[in-house]
């Protein structure tokens, strides 16, 4: 039985160094992602609850959360004005905070991961060599050697 079909599945993920507690459907506002509108990721799990026992730490092998960047946009307009008495020091400042809605697409079991949310290893190429000959010798650098120097 998977946790995705129970009716109170809920889970705790960690998204932008903080913790929201979440379901299947819901929409949040977290801090801005590094993740393009319309893709999904998959948030780092910390517990799955439901009606029965929650799950922590080895028993989430094989669980995941996928959630999907809806929009990325602007906060609430935060006014900051800050006054020190009788020296006529008045500052006022503002900003918005820049954030992405995220909604819950599933949560449960999963039998591998989406290739797009997977990070993909790039191949090392080896470092371009530059052989320059002058009148007595021949040298080969590589890019690394040349920047040390």
């Amino acid at each position: 039985m998977t946790l995705m079909a129970e009716k109170n599945a809920y889970a705790i993920i960690a998204v932008g160094g903080k913790q929201y507690r979440v379901r299947e459907g819901e929409r949040l506002l977290v801090d801005r992602l590094a993740v393009e509108e319309g893709k999904t990721f998959h948030p780092d799990i910390l517990l799955l609850g439901g009606d029965g026992e929650p799950k922590l730490g080895d028993k989430l092998k094989g669980q995941q959360v996928t959630a999907k960047v809806a929009a990325h946009v602007l906060g609430k307009k935060v006014i900051v004005g800050k006054h020190k008495r009788r020296t006529g020091y008045r500052r006022r400042n503002g900003h918005r905070s820049r954030l992405s809605q995220i909604e819950i697409q599933t949560i449960g079991n999963t039998r591998g991961r989406s290739p797009s949310s997977t990070p993909q290893k790039e191949s090392k190429a080896p470092a371009a060599k530059k052989t320059t000959t002058t009148a007595k010798k021949t040298t080969t650098t590589t890019k690394k050697e040349k920047a040390a120097e």
